[in-house]
C-alpha cells in the first residue's frame, strides 16, 4: 500500500487547474477512485476539490460521465 492509501496516481494539468485520479485503498483492502481538482487562489493559496467514486459505482459513473462527455462533443461551439 503507498502512502495515504494511494496505490495508482495520475494526473495532468492545464494553466490554472491540475487534475490527479487517485486510485486509494481503505484499510480493509477494498480500491477506490478519488479524483481531485487542485487550483491557486488569488492570496497564493490552492483550494482542492474531490470525489470519491466506489466500485459498485464505477460502471454507471462512467456511462453517465460518457454521456456527458457525448452531449458537449455534439453541442459545443468549438469545433475541436
Amino acid at each position: 500500500m503507498g502512502q495515504r492509501g494511494e496505490v495508482f496516481s495520475t494526473k495532468f494539468s492545464t494553466d490554472e487547474r491540475t487534475y490527479f485520479f487517485n486510485v486509494k485503498e481503505n484499510f480493509r483492502g477494498e480500491m477506490y477512485l478519488n479524483i481531485v481538482e487542485s487550483k491557486s487562489s488569488e492570496d497564493g493559496k490552492f483550494i482542492r476539490q474531490s470525489i470519491i467514486v466506489y466500485p459498485e459505482c464505477l460502471q454507471e459513473f462512467i456511462r453517465q460521465f460518457q454521456k456527458s462527455i457525448d452531449f458537449m462533443k455534439l453541442n459545443s461551439k468549438d469545433e475541436t
